[in-house]
């Protein structure tokens, strides 16, 4: 069987988003012993993680350039935080509405290529920006979620393309990415 590597596609928040939001991951790790959100860069999942081949991986990235050509750019709006107890803290997407919409055009899109296996493509999308997983003790989520539910955080940026990341064996880099052409 030919070498799979992990993937996974979203946006991937710019800077200074990004380097605020790993700030807040640190915060995490340093107060509540959870690290392993630090092994991605602030992101918002579009599908969930899978596996390819190199030659997969290249029809992949040909279908999605194709794909983020049809896409509009849209404002991303943060505001807050948010959980999945008991182990889930987030920074919140205020406007669900346009990554829906996102989702369900890239959903169909990626069935109809057969690039990843039907089981694989991720069904349903909450937007949201993690920065504590499952490494957050469930004994020490509500201290976490204490320490992060009235925590101000505000921040917006524009969503203008889609990433392609893969794992190195150690975290998730951005391998590629592919942007939206129309405004």
């Amino acid at each position: 069987m030919p070498d799979k590597n992990l993937y996974y596609i979203a946006i991937v928040a710019p800077e200074p988003i990004l380097s605020e939001v790993k700030a807040l991951k640190h915060e995490m790790r340093e107060h509540f012993n959870a690290k392993h959100a630090l092994k991605s860069p602030a992101h918002i999942t579009l599908q969930m993680p899978f596996k390819l081949t190199k030659n997969q991986e290249h029809e992949l990235k040909a279908a999605l350039e194709y794909f983020a050509k049809d896409q509009k750019c849209f404002e991303v709006k943060l505001l807050g935080f948010d959980c999945f107890a008991p182990r889930v803290v987030f920074v919140k997407v205020a406007e669900h509405e346009k990554f829906l919409r996102l989702h369900a055009a890239f959903k169909q899109f990626i069935k109809n290529k057969d690039l990843i296996p039907t089981e694989n493509i991720s069904q349903d999308m909450h937007p949201h920006m993690t920065i504590a997983t499952r490494d957050l003790k469930k004994d020490v989520f509500p201290q976490a979620w204490d320490y992060f539910k009235d925590k101000p955080y505000e921040a917006s940026f524009l969503a203008d393309r889609i990433s392609l990341l893969k794992h190195n064996g150690k975290f998730w880099e951005v391998h590629k990415e592919f942007d939206f052409i129309l405004d």
